[in-house]
């Protein structure tokens, strides 16, 4: 099984906002009509834009099969160090449970390591128990109490 990673490109997009859509939550808070929502458009081009910012995408046999986005973050705390924030993770559900979550996850680490990242950060919403037990599996561990505020 030979994984390619790149980064998204526009043509990608409404494969990424398909992936983002396909589960019960995602189906509940994504739009994925066609045509895309200008407000997708939008934050692709200014997540594009940003060098601290990537939409990682992997590709399995020429196809799209999972996504995630990296935010590098520059910190005062931890001595003025950088931090890899991961969010929007998505493996097709076609291709759950076959190791490749893993390593987008490992390449994933890699490039917060290359970037001199020292801490590496994701959230998962409460209502996606396997998620959290795979964030556990890889190593990470729940040492703060998150909060957030719908505006």
């Amino acid at each position: 099984m030979e994984l390619k990673y790149r980064s998204a490109k526009f043509e990608d997009l409404e494969s990424l906002v398909a992936l983002l859509s396909n589960d019960l939550l995602g189906s509940q808070r994504e739009d994925s009509s066609i045509p895309l929502n200008s407000a997708y458009l939008e934050a692709f081009e200014a997540i594009a834009r940003d060098p601290n910012n990537e939409l990682l995408v992997v590709e399995l046999e020429n196809s799209l099969v999972g996504m995630l986005q990296i935010t590098f973050i520059p910190y005062l705390t931890h001595i003025g160090s950088w931090r890899c924030l991961i969010e929007g993770v998505r493996i097709h559900s076609d291709y759950r449970g076959k190791g490749l979550g893993e390593s987008m996850f490992e390449h994933a680490i890699e490039l917060a390591k290359n970037k001199g990242c020292t801490i590496v950060q994701l959230t998962s919403d409460k209502q996606r128990p396997d998620a959290i037990r795979f964030y556990e599996k890889l190593g990470f561990k729940a040492t703060h109490e998150g909060f957030k505020l719908a505006l």
